[in-house]
């Protein structure tokens, strides 16, 4: 599953990737239209009033997926696809309907363009992190990064990890192991908040970082690994391997790998990431 925010008109629209389309968070879309100060309680009502009045449920088109909260934490939200999302805003008396159908369908066609074409998406992540100023070197890194990331969350869907905790815990599992701290010890360190850390990483923990995981990935296919408990033993023994080079590295270069440095629209900040 992919996380990431859409905006209409100013207002932020969660969605998430799930089973290959987009669905996306029914209060933040109630909030975008509609401007309520309590989504939440609108869209508790309004399931209410659509059942009295035709008998349908809402619930029934839609799914609780985990997306991120404003304290920076997962929590279910109810979500709709497309279809679902259309379905919803039929019942919403809004001026702002009809553009927001054209915004959805839109945004719901650019997902169905990068199945059929994945390079699509992939150009369009490699232009916004050109817009945002990165350098080409750090790009191919990053890209690259994803791509083993995906490979290994592709592998611990396949063998038993279904809920969002479990990739957590495998996540952290790999990170203490390659850096000697967890992702969310690595985003205090560099002062983030909720901002992606991969995005703020330099070369070198980069490259280790893409070691764990592709180290990880490899231990799993190698033992045929099932379960959980399994998939946590071999995230650390990838993560080992990512932080013996580590510290072999630290010991030549006499300091630490693990850094502090962030990309926060910083240009002292962007150029020592980009060396």
């Amino acid at each position: 599953m992919d996380n990431k925010i859409a905006i209409f008109k100013g207002k932020k629209i969660r969605r998430i990737i799930y089973a290959n389309e987009w669905w996306f968070s029914v209060v933040d879309v109630i909030e975008a239209l509609t401007d309520s100060i309590n989504p939440r309680d609108y869209w508790y009502k309004m399931k209410t009033r659509v059942k009295e009045e035709d008998g349908f449920e809402l619930s029934t088109i839609c799914r609780q997926l985990k997306l991120e909260a404003p304290d920076g934490k997962m929590r279910e939200t109810d979500c709709a696809n497309t279809e679902g999302i259309f379905r919803i805003i039929q019942s919403i008396p809004s001026p702002k309907a009809e553009p927001f159908k054209r915004w959805l369908a839109k945004v719901g066609y650019e997902r169905v363009q990068e199945i059929e074409n994945p390079e699509l998406a992939t150009n369009r992540t490699r232009m916004l992190y050109k817009l945002k100023g990165y350098s080409d070197d750090w790009i191919e890194k990053r890209m690259r990064g994803i791509a083993i990331r995906e490979e290994l969350t592709d592998e611990w869907q396949q063998r038993g990890a279904k809920e969002q905790r479990d990739y957590e815990i495998l996540t952290a599992e790999i990170s203490k192991a390659s850096f000697g701290i967890t992702p969310s010890e690595y985003k205090k360190l560099k002062g983030l908040e909720r901002q992606n850390l991969r995005d703020h990483m330099n070369d070198l923990e980069l490259i280790f970082t893409m070691l764990g995981e592709r180290a990880t990935t490899e231990i799993h296919r190698t033992e045929d690994s099932k379960g959980v408990a399994k998939l946590q033993k071999d995230a650390k023994a990838g993560g080992d391997i990512a932080g013996g080079a580590r510290r072999q590295l630290e010991k030549r270069l006499k300091k630490s790998i693990v850094s502090d440095e962030n990309y926060l629209e910083n240009p002292e900040s962007q150029k020592r990431l980009k060396g």
